[in-house]
């Protein structure tokens, strides 16, 4: 059924919702966890600001660092063993790379329903557009 899981987290409500299924899920999966948390590119301060510090970006991946250690650490409460990866860029992007890298069977991933219908459109959705491009099949965990 499911080997690998690879699980999406940015220590969001919705993250962690995700995070503890997963755990809950692999009771009785027994499966090889991977927690995965994407640091964004701040490239993109470039186009608006016209410079980057250096150290933003390194600032950046430091906070997601934490964020995974901290996913870790509730997955390692709950008797869940999971390889740690963290990566920057674009959260589909990487997400997809990754779970084709792992030959993941399963991805996990949270997501918060958008009370104001254009909040969705505005910001777009990693949840549907995981589903479009994700290379095995993919659990959207909802925050509630």
């Amino acid at each position: 059924m499911y080997r690998k899981v690879l699980l999406a987290y940015d220590g969001s409500q919705s993250g962690r919702t995700a995070l503890l299924e997963c755990a809950d899920i692999n009771n009785f999966l027994h499966a090889e966890i991977h927690l995965l948390a994407v640091a964004p590119l701040m490239a993109g301060l470039y186009l608006t600001e016209g410079f980057v510090p250096d150290t933003l970006q390194e600032d950046e991946n430091r906070r997601f660092r934490e964020i995974l250690d901290e996913g870790l650490k509730l997955l390692d409460e709950r008797g869940v063993k999971a390889e740690g990866h963290v990566v920057t860029g674009e959260p589909v992007d990487e997400i997809c790379r990754l779970a084709s890298e792992l030959g993941a069977d399963l991805i996990v991933v949270g997501h918060h329903k958008h009370a104001f219908f254009m909040s969705r459109w505005w910001r777009g959705s990693v949840g549907a557009t995981l589903i479009e491009d994700a290379p095995c099949s993919v659990l959207i965990a909802l925050a509630r």
